[in-house]
């Protein structure tokens, strides 16, 4: 492997969007002449298209995964003196819609291996006010589902699927968004499948639930200016609508580049001392949003500065799990409590990932991992 000494980012969607420009500045424009600019036939043709690619009857689309996982528990009642169950590793929104909602989000450590919730850890945290499970497929990388739903149909449980990180990923040849009674995406611009701007879908086979949900995110109202319950603003713009319907069709090539490059980050880092390469679930089959790997012996800040001097980027997720955020100190968790997430915290370093990586940029990136690590 040769070292370069250009500076490789994190993520890069300039790259991307280079790639379909023509595409997508055709789709806008047309958009913008048909003065359609809110809902309309393109937001309808994507939430079809959407469906479709997830397997599902439904699909309401919204203005961001924030608020697809706000709608959700709003559309199955979940509200004050409910408790949800989720993890304490993953970014705010997981559980700030909880509270949103008036309910208690309950945190369940993760599994070292995953980053995902530990399902034998999970059952002990159900209680008579339980009413929800919201796992996230972190990093691309699918929950056992086979396992979480036994346990929440054993307890009679709604499963919110928190797909933000995950689009496209399958579990037993299975997409996530598909498995538990509802799936929660985002189309942020660092995802998979990510716009030029915000927004985000709901995926659900339950008819009444999506109707719910339409009315939800129209501010309550079935029938224009009547008004059924209190609802909220949240639209997917067409534009928006139209980027994503251009680069679903691209998404499954994407992922699949992103499968490439995290097999050769294994090839090359699955021996080299000093960090634990993320792992796999047999079962699943992830989408890499993020390539994690964790640094040992209290060295990430060291190795991710002794990276950027050799011109690779990286980043953190996440360095405060939400047990011990400020927001939280309500809840009485106690550093130590999810010792596994906590430990995470301290280790966790995300390489760089996108689909136009390059083999040399990937290269740079091992060699300069293998070199600090030395």
């Amino acid at each position: 492997m040769v070292q370069s000494q250009n500076s490789i980012p994190a993520f890069d969607i300039k790259q991307q969007y280079a790639s379909i420009e023509a595409e997508v500045s055709t789709a806008v424009l047309e958009v913008l002449t048909s003065g359609r600019y809110i809902g309309g036939p393109v937001v309808e043709s994507f939430e079809q298209q959407f469906a479709a690619y997830n397997g599902v009857n439904e699909c309401v689309v919204c203005n961001s995964g924030t608020d697809a996982l706000y709608l959700a528990l709003r559309a199955f009642n979940i509200g004050a003196d409910d408790e949800v169950i989720t993890t304490p590793f993953t970014f705010i929104a997981t559980s700030e819609v909880i509270n949103a909602v008036g309910a208690k989000p309950v945190f369940v450590d993760i599994d070292a291996t995953t980053f995902n919730l530990d399902l034998e850890q999970l059952a002990a945290a159900i209680t008579p006010k339980t009413k929800a499970i919201i796992p996230v497929h972190l990093f691309g990388q699918p929950v056992d589902m086979t396992a979480l739903m036994s346990i929440a149909n054993t307890h009679n449980l709604i499963v919110i699927e928190d797909c933000a990180q995950s689009t496209g990923a399958t579990w037993n040849s299975q997409r996530v968004g598909s498995i538990g009674h509802i799936g929660c995406f985002s189309f942020y611009p660092t995802k998979n499948l990510g716009g030029c701007g915000d927004g985000g879908a709901i995926t659900t086979n339950d008819p009444e639930i999506a109707a719910k949900l339409r009315v939800l995110k129209e501010h309550g109202q079935k029938n224009r200016y009547i008004h059924e319950e209190i609802g909220v603003n949240s639209r997917l713009d067409a534009i928006q609508a139209a980027i994503l319907q251009i680069k679903l069709r691209y998404l499954d090539v994407w992922n699949q580049k992103r499968q490439a490059i995290a097999f050769r980050y294994q090839q090359f880092l699955n021996q080299v001392p000093g960090i634990i390469p993320p792992q796999e679930l047999n079962g699943g089959k992830g989408v890499w949003n993020q390539y994690t790997i964790r640094v040992l012996n209290n060295k990430r800040d060291w190795v991710r500065n002794q990276l950027q001097e050799r011109g690779v980027n990286t980043m953190i997720y996440y360095p405060r799990p939400l047990h011990l955020q400020p927001v939280y100190e309500s809840l009485n968790y106690q550093p130590g409590q999810l010792p596994v997430s906590e430990q995470a915290s301290q280790e966790v370093l995300s390489l760089p990932m996108f689909p136009e990586l390059s083999e040399e940029q990937q290269d740079q990136v091992i060699y300069s991992l293998k070199d600090c690590l030395a």
